[in-house]
């Protein structure tokens, strides 16, 4: 059983993420404000998952930025995602709920995905799992930490501005 957990953690390790952050429990957010990710506003396109990938994001308005994510692969919408990055006291916090093709939610009607903003450097915001990346005015990365079961992945979405 030592072994099991020695080669756990040994894989943990070697398969640490490169773009993202995690907070560490008793962690708070620094401040921060919607004007450090304005540049997000836009029409984005993009490849992952097999598809096409697109986010469509709005100016800062009402404290937010709303956005919304489609997947479509061979042709057909395979999920949604709709959300927001919003102003919450001093600082910011990156929230999003998941929709089938069909609209139906896959987290229960008052959950929420919500991901607490660590801090901006140079050309990056950092949250909880999730990376923003402006490479230029036409370019960004997400880098976004999967979890299937017991696997974490991180996986990165580059879009190029329509």
């Amino acid at each position: 059983m030592k072994f099991l957990v020695f080669i756990f953690l040994l894989a943990t390790i070697f398969c640490k993420a490169q773009n993202t952050m995690s907070l560490k429990e008793g962690d708070v957010s620094t401040k921060a404000n919607l004007d450090q990710i304005s540049w997000m506003e836009g029409h984005w396109k993009g490849e992952a998952f097999g598809g096409v990938t697109e986010e469509i994001w709005s100016p800062p308005l009402g404290g937010s930025m709303m956005f919304s994510f489609r997947l479509v692969v061979d042709g057909k919408v395979n999920f949604y995602e709709l959300g927001h990055i919003r102003q919450l006291n001093e600082t910011l916090v990156f929230e999003l709920k998941h929709f089938s093709d069909d609209l139906k939610g896959w987290e229960e009607k008052e959950e929420v995905q919500s991901f607490k903003f660590i801090k901006a450097e140079g050309n990056r915001l950092f949250f909880d799992g999730f990376t923003f990346e402006k490479i230029s005015d036409e370019e960004i990365n997400i880098y976004g930490l999967i979890h299937q079961g017991d696997k974490v992945e991180e996986v990165k979405f580059n879009y190029i501005k329509q």
